[in-house]
């Protein structure tokens, strides 16, 4: 019997879990506050609206709210297009790569980075990045006009971004199509136990404690949500066709890249992204439904 030459959902699925650590740590490190506030830019919400609208040029908050879909408008119309007149998209995106760069050194070390392993890392990552459609991907295809860095480990991070986006633009559809609003979405993510904590996503995406409360007795009513804020067998089965649903949709990438190439490059991102947690790269205490 031939080898598969098209990877499964899980597998696609496994690998950018194995990179994601290393995308993701842009947005926790401390290089990214104390960067964006050398610019002249706010720390906290305004930093990472700024840092991840960015490649869209000087949009506006209605955009920014459509495309990062979980936020509380008010928060966004606070800060953009505001930001902007402090920073324009250009010196933030040269920002952007001196704090990946410093974040990275910091977690990974320069041997790493330095490594060959990371080199093929990239090479394969952005392999699988051009077989991302464009079409309703807003974000991954702001992104992808943007110029791919010349040093490994910058690519590494680009290529990461790309697959990160276009698997967000493709989640955000399957939560539309399922019902869920911005908070909505929040809420159940927060209750399987999996997504960040409540306290931590009503502080960082702009929710009263009032807003959640809403939101669950919403869900209540449709028979997601339990009175103890646990989801019932019908929310769990929602999150679970979600989720199916996003991996479906963010395939492509992997099928491009093939089963091999799959496989190679969750293998080489797997120990990067035990660097990055061993490292404290992400808030992990904000996980769970505490």
């Amino acid at each position: 019997m031939p080898a598969m030459t098209t990877p499964t959902p899980r597998e696609a699925r496994r690998c950018y879990h194995a990179l994601h650590p290393v995308h993701a740590a842009y947005y926790f490190a401390p290089e990214h506050d104390d960067a964006y506030a050398a610019l002249g830019l706010e720390r906290g919400p305004m930093a990472y609206l700024a840092g991840r609208a960015a490649p869209l040029g000087p949009v506006g908050p209605g955009a920014v709210v459509a495309m990062f879909y979980n936020f509380q408008p008010a928060l966004v119309a606070r800060h953009l297009p505001r930001a902007w007149q402090v920073a324009a998209p250009e010196r933030v995106l040269v920002a952007r790569l001196r704090i990946v760069d410093a974040c990275l050194r910091r977690l990974l070390g320069p041997d790493a980075l330095a490594s060959r392993e990371v080199a093929e890392a990239a090479s394969l990552a952005l392999r699988a990045a051009e077989g991302c459609g464009r079409p309703a991907r807003p974000l991954y295809s702001a992104n992808a006009d943007l110029p791919v860095p010349d040093t490994p480990h910058l690519a590494l991070w680009h290529a990461g971004t790309l697959l990160r986006e276009h698997r967000g633009d493709g989640h955000l559809m399957a939560l539309s199509a399922a019902g869920l609003d911005g908070l909505e979405a929040l809420v159940t993510h927060s209750a399987t136990g999996t997504g960040w904590k409540p306290r931590y996503l009503q502080a960082n995406r702009g929710w009263s404690a009032a807003d959640w409360a809403a939101a669950q007795k919403r869900l209540r009513e449709r028979g997601l949500l339990r009175d103890d804020g646990e989801l019932t067998e019908r929310g769990m089965e929602l999150r679970r066709s979600i989720e199916a649903e996003t991996d479906r949709l963010d395939l492509a990438p992997y099928r491009h890249l093939g089963a091999a190439g799959t496989r190679r490059l969750t293998e080489l991102a797997g120990p990067l992204g035990k660097a990055v947690l061993a490292g404290d790269g992400l808030p992990l205490a904000h996980l769970g439904k505490g």
